[in-house]
């Protein structure tokens, strides 16, 4: 059995009117549900916070949230996109 394929999702928490919010890790989670639902262990989802001490290093110019699938920028300063992610994966799959 190979690796499984990487998902690292990085952001931070959003300050808005009524405090601070973690928005981003909510739909991380959510975007690993579903990559769990459809590939169980052939994935491995992780959410960084920019600030934490294991936070991988962004390329030049990244914006949050930014997705790394197996350590390659797939999406910087957009939404998450679990179909997106999805196809990624099965593309690195079918290398396999």
């Amino acid at each position: 059995m190979s690796a499984p394929v990487a998902v690292e999702i990085i952001a931070s928490r959003v300050a808005c009117a009524t405090g601070v919010r973690d928005s981003w890790r909510e739909a991380a989670t959510w975007v690993a549900s579903q990559l769990a639902a459809r590939f169980g262990d052939a994935v491995s989802v992780r959410y960084f916070d920019l600030f934490d001490a294991d936070c991988p290093v962004l390329p030049a110019g990244a914006r949050l949230p930014l997705v790394l699938v197996n350590g390659q920028a797939l999406s910087s300063g957009d939404k998450l996109s679990a179909p997106a992610i999805r196809k990624r994966v099965e593309s690195l799959q079918s290398c396999i």
